[in-house]
Protein backbone atom coordinates (compact mmCIF):
# COMPACT_ATOMS: atom_id res chain seq x y z
CA UNK A 1 0.00 0.00 0.00
CA UNK A 2 2.49 2.39 1.14
CA UNK A 3 4.62 2.10 -2.27
CA UNK A 4 1.11 2.56 -4.24
CA UNK A 5 0.85 5.54 -2.09
CA UNK A 6 4.10 6.73 -3.32
CA UNK A 7 3.28 6.15 -7.28
CA UNK A 8 0.50 9.13 -7.03
CA UNK A 9 2.96 11.08 -4.62
CA UNK A 10 5.41 10.87 -7.50
CA UNK A 11 2.68 11.74 -10.39
CA UNK A 12 1.32 14.95 -8.60
CA UNK A 13 5.15 16.05 -8.07
CA UNK A 14 6.49 15.33 -11.69
CA UNK A 15 3.53 16.84 -13.39
CA UNK A 16 3.66 19.59 -10.76
CA UNK A 17 7.02 20.56 -11.87
CA UNK A 18 6.19 21.06 -16.00
CA UNK A 19 2.68 22.57 -14.94
CA UNK A 20 4.63 25.25 -13.54
CA UNK A 21 5.81 26.08 -17.17
CA UNK A 22 2.81 25.04 -19.18
CA UNK A 23 2.96 27.69 -21.48
CA UNK A 24 6.87 28.16 -22.16
CA UNK A 25 6.80 24.74 -22.72
CA UNK A 26 4.24 24.50 -25.28
CA UNK A 27 5.91 27.55 -27.29
CA UNK A 28 9.07 25.53 -27.16
CA UNK A 29 8.17 22.29 -28.74
CA UNK A 30 5.67 23.91 -31.31
CA UNK A 31 7.42 26.83 -32.54
CA UNK A 32 5.36 26.80 -35.33
CA UNK A 33 2.18 26.98 -34.28
CA UNK A 34 3.52 30.06 -31.88
CA UNK A 35 6.19 31.81 -33.07
CA UNK A 36 5.52 34.70 -35.61
CA UNK A 37 7.45 38.50 -36.35
CA UNK A 38 5.52 41.53 -35.26
CA UNK A 39 4.34 43.37 -37.64
CA UNK A 40 3.02 46.73 -37.19
CA UNK A 41 -0.58 46.89 -36.21
CA UNK A 42 -2.11 43.31 -35.93
CA UNK A 43 -5.71 42.71 -37.78
CA UNK A 44 -8.96 42.97 -36.48
CA UNK A 45 -10.77 40.16 -35.36
CA UNK A 46 -12.87 40.85 -38.00
CA UNK A 47 -10.05 40.89 -40.49
CA UNK A 48 -8.82 37.32 -38.86
CA UNK A 49 -12.00 35.77 -38.99
CA UNK A 50 -12.72 36.57 -42.54
CA UNK A 51 -8.93 34.71 -43.12
CA UNK A 52 -9.96 31.45 -40.80
CA UNK A 53 -13.53 31.64 -42.87
CA UNK A 54 -11.85 31.84 -46.41
CA UNK A 55 -9.00 29.09 -45.07
CA UNK A 56 -11.85 26.77 -43.55
CA UNK A 57 -14.67 27.67 -45.26
CA UNK A 58 -17.77 26.26 -43.27
CA UNK A 59 -16.23 25.96 -40.09
CA UNK A 60 -18.02 28.34 -37.06
CA UNK A 61 -15.59 30.36 -35.26
CA UNK A 62 -16.26 29.96 -31.19
CA UNK A 63 -13.55 32.20 -29.61
CA UNK A 64 -10.26 34.08 -30.07
CA UNK A 65 -7.42 33.84 -27.40
CA UNK A 66 -5.28 36.90 -28.46
CA UNK A 67 -1.61 36.81 -27.18
CA UNK A 68 -0.10 39.57 -25.36
CA UNK A 69 3.44 39.37 -26.69
CA UNK A 70 3.54 40.62 -30.19
CA UNK A 71 5.68 37.74 -31.45
CA UNK A 72 2.59 34.99 -30.16
CA UNK A 73 0.76 33.98 -32.80
CA UNK A 74 -3.37 34.65 -31.95
CA UNK A 75 -6.03 30.85 -31.48
CA UNK A 76 -9.11 30.44 -32.64
CA UNK A 77 -11.51 28.39 -31.37
CA UNK A 78 -13.69 26.17 -33.98
CA UNK A 79 -15.29 22.65 -33.28
CA UNK A 80 -13.23 20.83 -31.44
CA UNK A 81 -9.62 22.24 -33.00
CA UNK A 82 -7.75 25.66 -32.30
CA UNK A 83 -6.70 27.20 -35.33
CA UNK A 84 -3.45 29.54 -34.63
CA UNK A 85 -3.33 32.38 -37.04
CA UNK A 86 -0.50 34.85 -37.51
CA UNK A 87 -2.79 38.05 -36.26
CA UNK A 88 -0.60 40.60 -38.68
CA UNK A 89 -1.05 38.75 -41.81
CA UNK A 90 -3.79 36.19 -40.93
CA UNK A 91 -1.65 33.14 -42.06
CA UNK A 92 -2.98 29.93 -40.66
CA UNK A 93 -0.26 28.39 -39.03
CA UNK A 94 -1.49 24.90 -37.81
CA UNK A 95 -4.74 23.56 -36.31
CA UNK A 96 -4.16 21.60 -33.28
CA UNK A 97 -7.16 19.25 -31.53
CA UNK A 98 -8.12 20.57 -28.46
CA UNK A 99 -7.10 18.41 -25.56
CA UNK A 100 -4.84 16.32 -27.76
CA UNK A 101 -1.12 17.82 -26.46
CA UNK A 102 0.71 16.05 -24.31
CA UNK A 103 0.90 18.63 -21.98
CA UNK A 104 -3.53 18.69 -21.51
CA UNK A 105 -2.45 15.17 -20.71
CA UNK A 106 0.02 16.20 -18.24
CA UNK A 107 -2.22 18.83 -16.84
CA UNK A 108 -5.01 16.26 -16.91
CA UNK A 109 -2.69 13.69 -15.08
CA UNK A 110 -1.92 16.09 -12.05
CA UNK A 111 -5.58 16.71 -11.36
CA UNK A 112 -7.25 13.36 -12.10
CA UNK A 113 -5.11 11.05 -13.21
CA UNK A 114 -6.06 11.39 -16.75
CA UNK A 115 -9.63 9.80 -15.65
CA UNK A 116 -12.20 11.59 -16.74
CA UNK A 117 -15.65 10.22 -15.01
CA UNK A 118 -19.26 11.80 -14.16
CA UNK A 119 -17.75 11.51 -10.61
CA UNK A 120 -14.52 12.40 -11.05
CA UNK A 121 -13.06 9.63 -8.56
CA UNK A 122 -9.31 10.55 -10.55
CA UNK A 123 -9.62 14.02 -8.81
CA UNK A 124 -10.36 12.61 -5.65
CA UNK A 125 -7.73 9.84 -5.77
CA UNK A 126 -5.18 13.10 -6.22
CA UNK A 127 -6.79 14.97 -3.62
CA UNK A 128 -6.46 12.54 -0.94
CA UNK A 129 -2.87 12.00 -2.18
CA UNK A 130 -2.36 15.69 -1.55
CA UNK A 131 -3.68 14.71 2.09
CA UNK A 132 -0.86 11.88 2.00
CA UNK A 133 1.41 14.42 1.35
CA UNK A 134 0.86 16.36 4.00
CA UNK A 135 1.11 13.28 6.33
CA UNK A 136 4.05 12.63 5.26
CA UNK A 137 5.97 15.97 5.71
CA UNK A 138 4.21 16.29 9.52
CA UNK A 139 5.84 13.00 9.91
CA UNK A 140 9.10 13.88 8.24
CA UNK A 141 9.52 17.17 10.57
CA UNK A 142 8.83 14.89 13.73
CA UNK A 143 11.37 12.36 12.81
CA UNK A 144 13.98 15.24 11.77
CA UNK A 145 13.53 17.06 14.62
CA UNK A 146 15.59 14.98 16.80
CA UNK A 147 19.09 14.60 14.64
CA UNK A 148 18.13 18.12 12.75
CA UNK A 149 20.27 16.94 10.40
CA UNK A 150 21.34 19.51 7.21
CA UNK A 151 23.99 18.49 5.67
CA UNK A 152 25.27 15.29 4.07
CA UNK A 153 28.24 14.44 5.50
CA UNK A 154 31.48 14.50 3.70
CA UNK A 155 32.38 10.78 2.42
CA UNK A 156 28.82 9.46 3.35
CA UNK A 157 28.17 6.67 0.90
CA UNK A 158 25.56 3.99 0.65
CA UNK A 159 22.22 4.04 3.41
CA UNK A 160 24.07 7.17 5.08
CA UNK A 161 24.48 9.30 1.76
CA UNK A 162 20.60 8.59 1.19
CA UNK A 163 19.55 9.64 4.61
CA UNK A 164 21.44 12.76 4.69
CA UNK A 165 20.36 13.81 1.02
CA UNK A 166 16.93 12.94 2.05
CA UNK A 167 17.10 14.74 5.34
CA UNK A 168 18.71 17.74 3.54
CA UNK A 169 16.22 18.15 0.55
CA UNK A 170 13.45 17.80 3.05
CA UNK A 171 14.13 20.46 5.39
CA UNK A 172 15.56 23.04 2.24
CA UNK A 173 12.02 22.05 0.46
CA UNK A 174 9.79 22.12 3.12
CA UNK A 175 8.02 25.84 3.23
CA UNK A 176 7.23 25.61 -0.07
CA UNK A 177 6.45 22.04 -0.52
CA UNK A 178 4.04 22.86 2.23
CA UNK A 179 2.60 25.55 0.35
CA UNK A 180 2.15 23.55 -2.59
CA UNK A 181 0.35 21.05 -0.83
CA UNK A 182 -2.02 22.83 1.26
CA UNK A 183 -2.85 24.95 -1.54
CA UNK A 184 -3.33 21.91 -3.36
CA UNK A 185 -5.52 20.73 -1.01
CA UNK A 186 -8.04 23.96 -1.58
CA UNK A 187 -8.09 23.28 -4.95
CA UNK A 188 -8.84 19.31 -5.04
CA UNK A 189 -11.00 19.83 -2.03
CA UNK A 190 -12.61 22.99 -4.08
CA UNK A 191 -16.73 21.83 -3.37
CA UNK A 192 -15.57 22.23 0.46
CA UNK A 193 -13.12 24.59 1.11
CA UNK A 194 -14.53 27.27 -1.12
CA UNK A 195 -17.79 27.69 0.25
CA UNK A 196 -15.53 28.23 3.52
CA UNK A 197 -13.41 31.46 1.95
CA UNK A 198 -16.64 33.00 1.39
CA UNK A 199 -17.67 32.46 5.15
CA UNK A 200 -14.00 33.22 6.62
CA UNK A 201 -14.58 37.06 4.51
CA UNK A 202 -18.32 37.05 5.13
CA UNK A 203 -18.83 37.33 1.58
CA UNK A 204 -20.43 36.29 -1.15
CA UNK A 205 -19.47 34.55 -5.07
CA UNK A 206 -20.95 37.00 -7.73
CA UNK A 207 -24.03 35.84 -9.44
CA UNK A 208 -24.13 35.50 -13.15
CA UNK A 209 -26.85 37.96 -15.19
CA UNK A 210 -29.22 37.00 -17.20
CA UNK A 211 -28.95 37.28 -20.85
CA UNK A 212 -31.58 39.71 -22.36
CA UNK A 213 -33.81 38.27 -24.85
CA UNK A 214 -32.67 39.55 -28.52
CA UNK A 215 -34.20 42.34 -30.12
CA UNK A 216 -35.92 41.57 -33.37
CA UNK A 217 -34.05 42.39 -36.59
CA UNK A 218 -30.84 43.52 -34.48
CA UNK A 219 -27.48 43.59 -35.34
CA UNK A 220 -25.03 42.05 -32.99
CA UNK A 221 -21.61 44.44 -32.30
CA UNK A 222 -17.98 42.77 -33.56
CA UNK A 223 -15.92 41.16 -31.33
CA UNK A 224 -13.39 43.76 -31.97
CA UNK A 225 -16.71 46.12 -30.49
CA UNK A 226 -16.85 43.79 -27.22
CA UNK A 227 -13.36 44.20 -26.42
CA UNK A 228 -12.97 47.74 -26.77
CA UNK A 229 -16.41 47.72 -24.36
CA UNK A 230 -14.51 45.84 -21.94
CA UNK A 231 -11.13 47.79 -22.12
CA UNK A 232 -13.34 50.60 -20.52
CA UNK A 233 -15.46 48.85 -17.89
CA UNK A 234 -11.83 47.61 -16.11
CA UNK A 235 -9.49 50.32 -17.28
CA UNK A 236 -5.71 49.24 -16.56
CA UNK A 237 -6.88 45.24 -17.55
CA UNK A 238 -6.02 43.84 -21.09
CA UNK A 239 -8.26 41.51 -22.57
CA UNK A 240 -6.79 38.09 -24.23
CA UNK A 241 -10.05 35.90 -24.53
CA UNK A 242 -13.59 36.22 -25.93
CA UNK A 243 -16.06 33.80 -27.15
CA UNK A 244 -18.44 34.12 -30.33
CA UNK A 245 -21.88 33.62 -28.55
CA UNK A 246 -24.73 32.22 -30.66
CA UNK A 247 -27.86 34.34 -31.39
CA UNK A 248 -29.03 34.17 -28.20
CA UNK A 249 -25.76 34.09 -26.27
CA UNK A 250 -23.42 37.13 -25.03
CA UNK A 251 -19.84 38.33 -25.27
CA UNK A 252 -17.53 37.23 -22.37
CA UNK A 253 -14.18 38.86 -22.13
CA UNK A 254 -11.28 37.98 -20.17
CA UNK A 255 -8.79 40.08 -19.31
CA UNK A 256 -5.59 40.77 -16.62
CA UNK A 257 -3.96 43.08 -14.58
CA UNK A 258 -0.90 43.28 -14.61
CA UNK A 259 -0.24 41.51 -11.50
CA UNK A 260 -2.33 39.06 -12.65
CA UNK A 261 0.07 36.76 -14.09
CA UNK A 262 -2.14 33.73 -14.61
CA UNK A 263 -2.35 32.55 -18.17
CA UNK A 264 -6.37 31.91 -17.34
CA UNK A 265 -6.67 35.75 -16.35
CA UNK A 266 -9.11 36.32 -13.33
CA UNK A 267 -11.20 39.38 -14.95
CA UNK A 268 -14.16 38.90 -16.95
CA UNK A 269 -16.70 41.35 -18.85
CA UNK A 270 -20.42 39.93 -19.98
CA UNK A 271 -21.61 42.22 -22.79
CA UNK A 272 -24.89 42.09 -24.59
CA UNK A 273 -24.40 41.39 -28.19
CA UNK A 274 -26.83 43.49 -29.43
CA UNK A 275 -26.66 46.36 -27.71
CA UNK A 276 -23.35 46.85 -26.05
CA UNK A 277 -24.64 47.34 -23.18
CA UNK A 278 -22.11 45.76 -19.79
CA UNK A 279 -24.36 43.02 -18.14
CA UNK A 280 -21.46 42.01 -15.52
CA UNK A 281 -17.80 43.13 -14.46
CA UNK A 282 -15.81 41.42 -12.14
CA UNK A 283 -12.24 42.90 -11.86
CA UNK A 284 -9.95 40.45 -9.81
CA UNK A 285 -8.59 43.77 -7.84
CA UNK A 286 -12.77 44.69 -6.71
CA UNK A 287 -13.88 41.21 -6.73
CA UNK A 288 -15.30 39.73 -3.70
CA UNK A 289 -13.36 38.36 -0.58
CA UNK A 290 -13.81 34.88 -1.13
CA UNK A 291 -13.26 35.29 -5.00
CA UNK A 292 -9.72 36.55 -4.44
CA UNK A 293 -8.59 34.20 -1.85
CA UNK A 294 -9.82 31.42 -4.62
CA UNK A 295 -7.37 33.61 -7.18
CA UNK A 296 -4.32 33.63 -4.62
CA UNK A 297 -4.80 30.06 -3.72
CA UNK A 298 -4.04 29.34 -7.58
CA UNK A 299 -1.39 31.43 -8.30
CA UNK A 300 0.47 30.21 -4.78
CA UNK A 301 0.11 26.89 -6.27
CA UNK A 302 1.08 27.48 -9.86
CA UNK A 303 4.06 29.38 -8.76
CA UNK A 304 1.91 32.36 -10.78
CA UNK A 305 1.90 34.76 -8.26
CA UNK A 306 5.43 36.49 -8.70
CA UNK A 307 5.89 35.53 -12.24
CA UNK A 308 8.80 33.61 -13.44
CA UNK A 309 10.57 33.11 -10.29
CA UNK A 310 7.54 32.26 -7.57
CA UNK A 311 7.26 29.69 -10.71
CA UNK A 312 10.72 28.59 -10.53
CA UNK A 313 10.97 28.04 -7.04
CA UNK A 314 7.33 25.88 -7.49
CA UNK A 315 9.04 23.74 -9.95
CA UNK A 316 12.02 23.02 -8.10
CA UNK A 317 9.77 22.58 -4.87
CA UNK A 318 7.45 19.93 -6.43
CA UNK A 319 10.67 17.82 -8.04
CA UNK A 320 11.98 17.75 -4.52
CA UNK A 321 8.68 16.01 -3.73
CA UNK A 322 9.92 13.16 -6.05
CA UNK A 323 13.22 13.33 -4.67
CA UNK A 324 11.80 13.04 -1.53
CA UNK A 325 9.73 9.92 -2.33
CA UNK A 326 12.71 8.25 -4.31
CA UNK A 327 15.45 8.98 -1.28
CA UNK A 328 12.86 7.47 0.91
CA UNK A 329 12.46 4.17 -1.06
CA UNK A 330 16.59 3.98 -1.08
CA UNK A 331 16.58 4.76 2.62
CA UNK A 332 14.12 1.34 2.92
CA UNK A 333 16.34 -0.72 0.37
CA UNK A 334 19.41 -0.34 2.08
CA UNK A 335 18.08 -0.81 5.44
CA UNK A 336 16.36 -4.06 4.71
CA UNK A 337 19.58 -4.48 2.25
CA UNK A 338 21.69 -4.13 5.21
CA UNK A 339 19.31 -6.40 8.06
CA UNK A 340 19.63 -9.27 5.95
CA UNK A 341 23.18 -9.59 6.04
CA UNK A 342 22.80 -8.99 9.49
Amino acid sequence: MALLSCVFVIILGLTGSIMAFEPEIDHLIHPKLFNVTPGTHPLSLVEISAAINKALPGEAITAFTLSTSADVAYQASITGRSVFVNPYTGEILGIRAIGSDFLTFVHQLHLRLAWQRPSDPGKQIMSWAGVLVLFMLISGIHLWWPLKRVTIQPGAKGWRWWFDFHNVTGIVSLAFVLMLTITGICIGFDNVIVPMFYKATGSQPSGQPKTPPPPSDAKAITPDQAMNIARQTLPGATPFSINVPGAKGSYQVRSRYPEDRTPGGRSRVIIDQYTGAVLFSEGSRTAPAGTRMVIANRAIHTGDIFGLPSKTVMAIASFALVLQVISGLMIWLKRTKRSGRG
